[in-house]
């Protein structure tokens, strides 16, 4: 008697010939099951650590997938088994075969489909710019995954997919030229997103003259909400080609100038001095001023009836630029009172004996 009738006589006396296959299958399956059980057991703790770490996501998102994988593995083992000892026929191994490939193409896909919206979710919680992209971008994901997944089980199970892609390919070609706007203005949408000159909650000047704060950046259009609290609706694709001014980028911190005029019998030294030990004062005294900003004082050139020069304030963003501005104007203002600078009226002379017209004026008085 040869070893492998041996082994199938000894299986034989304690499972019957019927039962030979499930039991098989369901001992490998039970064993492979305990043994990704124990080992998440082991990695649960830390994989909850980093939900959201790269390591993480690969962990949570083979969970499921591990066992479609544990069960093609049962199968070809359990096909393997019986085919070498002639309990199965040809046609059946095939067959069985076959559904372990499907499971093991259904895993990828499965794995694929959770990784990559995990991976979603983990950018958009970390970038503001495509958080309200979120829900798209899984859907869009998923739908390549589809289709994707349907061409290799087509393949899998023998059927030629060169017709189909044919198909798609002059399918997509009609559709695209049907969408051209709306497909303009997706893949502009696309390009902010992954170019971020805005994202969500920036104050941004358009060339157009609109100024607001972001509040969302869709597929098609990007809301933005002026400061009379209503909402400008700008297709992506018009945006993308706009010349943009965003105060948040690279950081929220501006600087505030403020021109001023004095007198020009005044004491130059002197108008910077005390114009700097208010600005001193307003950014450290005023909530949304920089404290620790090195103000200066340049005086800028000469005008018709005064010396200008320019204050350099910091805001911590552009919206606070206002009450600093107006803080600072007013306190300035009352400390040159007290030190007798001049601020001058605008004087304008006027040449009668240049324009001939104090003769008539004597003429009359005559």
């Amino acid at each position: 008697m040869t070893s492998k009738q041996a082994v199938l006589n000894w299986f034989t006396e304690f499972v019957p010939f019927w039962a030979m296959g499930p039991f098989v299958f369901f001992s490998v399956f039970v064993l492979l099951w305990l043994l990704k059980r124990g080992l998440y057991f082991y990695l649960r703790e830390w994989a909850a650590a980093t939900n959201y770490s790269w390591p993480g996501i690969a962990i949570r998102a083979a969970k499921r997938p591990l066992s479609l994988v544990i069960l093609a593995i049962s199968l070809l083992l359990t096909t393997q088994f019986l085919y070498w000892y002639e309990v199965f026929a040809q046609q059946w191994v095939t067959h069985l075969t076959l559904l372990a490939k499907l499971c093991c193409i259904l895993a990828v896909l499965v794995y694929a489909d959770h990784f990559g919206r995990m991976t979603v979710t983990r950018i958009t919680t970390k970038g503001s710019g495509l958080r309200s992209s979120g829900t798209l971008l899984r859907g869009l994901l998923r739908g390549v995954i589809i289709v994707l997944g349907v061409l290799l089980v087509f393949s899998a199970v023998g059927i030629s997919i060169t017709p189909l892609i044919a198909s798609l390919g002059i399918g997509s070609l009609a559709v695209a030229l049907a969408l051209q706007p709306t497909l303009e203005n997706f893949f502009s949408g696309i390009q902010m997103l992954a170019d971020k000159p805005i994202r969500v909650g920036d104050f941004i000047e358009l060339d157009s003259g609109e100024q607001g704060f972001v509040e969302k950046i869709g597929w098609r259009s990007t809301w933005i909400k002026m400061l009379p609290n209503n909402i400008v609706i700008m297709p992506n694709s018009v945006l993308a080609q706009s010349k943009i001014i965003n105060y948040y980028y690279p950081e929220r911190q501006l600087s505030v100038p403020v021109d001023v005029g004095v007198h020009y019998d005044s004491d130059l030294d002197h108008v910077e001095k005390v114009t700097l030990e208010v600005a001193h004062e307003i950014l450290h005294s005023h909530k949304w001023a920089i404290p620790d900003y090195e103000t200066f004082v340049i005086f800028t050139g000469f005008d018709n009836s005064s010396i200008n020069l320019t204050v350099m304030l910091r805001a911590q963003e552009y919206f606070n630029r206002f009450f600093i501005r107006s803080a600072f104007i007013k306190a300035l203002h009352k400390r040159y009172a007290e030190e007798g600078i001049v601020i001058p009226y605008p004087i304008r002379a006027v040449n009668l004996h240049q324009e001939g017209s104090d003769d008539v004026l004597r003429t009359k008085a005559d």
